[in-house]
């Protein structure tokens, strides 16, 4: 399965990036914190919220849409 970036945006020494999984059409929100080391994926199951999980990740953490793993869990 090959992984491929849509988006992508870094402030503050968060990077957040939008992936596609081209296997199997999966999308998720990558999320790592330069300063604190943290880092989490979000899986997106309603697809057409991907713009909003992309746009603000911490707000879909406990959300219905996304499912927090971390990171290595989801995008390897």
């Amino acid at each position: 399965m090959s992984i491929r970036e849509l988006d992508s945006r870094s402030s503050d020494g968060i990077t957040t990036r939008l992936l596609w999984a081209d296997g199997d059409g999966r999308l998720f929100v990558d999320v790592s914190d330069a300063k604190t080391g943290d880092a989490f994926s979000l899986e997106i199951h309603d697809q057409s919220c991907a713009l909003d999980v992309f746009q603000h990740p911490y707000a879909y953490v406990e959300g219905r849409s996304a499912k927090a793993q971390p990171a290595s869990a989801i995008v390897a």
